[in-house]
C-alpha cells in the first residue's frame, strides 16, 4: 500500500506561481511511476503531468506543456509540479497518483493504483 498527501495548494493571482508536492509513505516511490491529475469545478478529473520511476521520461497535457514542470525525489519519496503563468482555467483540485508500470508516462488514470486527497488550486482573475 502507498499513501500519499498533497500539500502547496491555494489562492494566487493569474500569471503567479505554485509548487505542489506530494509525499508518500507506505511503499518507497522509486518503484512507481507518478502522476498529477486535476478537477475543475463541475468537470471530470483529467490528465496532467506523468513522470516514470526513474524521472528519465514526462508528458504533459497540451494545456499545461511549457507552464508545469512534473520532477520526482525518490530519496525524499516525494513528486512535485511547479507551475507557472497560471491561469484561471488551471483551477482544480489537483491529485497526486502512483501506478505500477512505472518504465513508461502513463496519462490514463484507470492505470493508477494509488490516489491522494487532492489539494485546492484557485487562481483569481
Amino acid at each position: 500500500q502507498v499513501q500519499l498527501v498533497e500539500s502547496g495548494g491555494g489562492l494566487v493571482q493569474a500569471g503567479g506561481s505554485l509548487r505542489l508536492s506530494c509525499a508518500a509513505s507506505g511503499r518507497t516511490l522509486r518503484s512507481y511511476g507518478m502522476g498529477w491529475f486535476r478537477q475543475p469545478p463541475g468537470k471530470e478529473r483529467e490528465f496532467v503531468a506523468t513522470i516514470t520511476w526513474s524521472g528519465a521520461y514526462t508528458s504533459y497535457a497540451d494545456s499545461v506543456k511549457g507552464r508545469f514542470t512534473i520532477s520526482k525525489d525518490n530519496a525524499k519519496n516525494t513528486v512535485y509540479l511547479q507551475m507557472n503563468s497560471l491561469k484561471p482555467e488551471d483551477t482544480a483540485v489537483y491529485f497526486c497518483a502512483a501506478n505500477r508500470i512505472s518504465t513508461i508516462p502513463v496519462t490514463e488514470k484507470k492505470e493508477y493504483d494509488y490516489w491522494g486527497q487532492g489539494t485546492q488550486v484557485t487562481v483569481d482573475s
